[in-house]
């Protein structure tokens, strides 16, 4: 049975189809994630990459059979300043996992299908609000050919408010995507997460060799409200 919708969404449908993640944004998978991302850990992406690949499983008995996986872009800026785009090192480790978990589920990687036309600022302590208005018009489909008529499934490392997420479907979909689904490694905790049970309970994670003690979670309300202190973008 699907989730329920949050408020948000069910004020202001978002233009993709569902958000999963693998995990809360928080102890373990937070250090893991600063460690791929601040310390520049690169090695940590595989073990982290095949976290994704869980939570994208979760979309393969209701997603299209092919789809393009298609990584939330950094600015240019800010991709010479780390030196690599996390989102896109986490789809690759987990298309390799899902190539051999999921034979026969179509998903290509294209990197370059999406641009991120101006240095947005953080969006780390900016009110939900803010997050909308900073990523608005932020992004653009690089080659709209190769988009339409595609099933997309774009992919970042943290869902936090959604805005991020609304604004690349948004692009996608006007550039004539058939769907936009979401897969995150994580999702930030909502404020009101346990007093109004919105989303799902997780079960206890099997041990992971890279990263132990970070449980699965089922399923993503998109754009709900959650905790910005200390969030990335998506």
């Amino acid at each position: 049975m699907p989730a329920a919708r949050c408020r948000v969404c069910r004020l202001a449908p978002p233009p993709f189809v569902r958000a999963v993640a693998f995990g809360l944004y928080q102890g373990r998978m937070k250090e893991a994630i600063h460690a791929l991302k601040y310390d520049r850990l690169q090695p940590a992406a595989r073990g982290l990459g095949q976290m994704l690949a869980e939570a994208i499983a979760q979309l393969a008995a209701e997603a299209p059979a092919g789809m393009l996986v298609v990584p939330v872009p950094l600015h240019r800026s800010k991709h010479a300043e780390r030196g690599f785009n996390q989102a896109r090192s986490l789809a690759v480790h987990a298309l390799d996992s899902l190539r051999k978990t999921h034979p026969e589920w179509r998903l290509t990687l294209a990197s370059s299908t999406l641009m991120r036309l101006r240095a947005t600022a953080s969006q780390a302590g900016l009110t939900p609000r803010q997050r909308r208005l900073n990523v608005r018009a932020a992004f653009s489909v690089s080659d709209p050919a190769a988009v339409h008529s595609n099933h997309i499934l774009l992919v970042d490392d943290i869902l936090t408010t959604g805005a991020t997420a609304r604004a690349v479907a948004l692009a996608l979909r006007k550039a004539g995507a058939a769907s936009v689904w979401v897969a995150t490694l994580a999702r930030a905790r909502r404020i009101s997460e346990f007093s109004r049970g919105a989303f799902a309970s997780f079960e206890d994670a099997e041990e992971n060799p890279a990263f132990p003690m970070i449980p699965p979670v089922a399923t993503v309300q998109p754009a709900s409200i959650y905790s910005s202190q200390d969030q990335p973008s998506f």
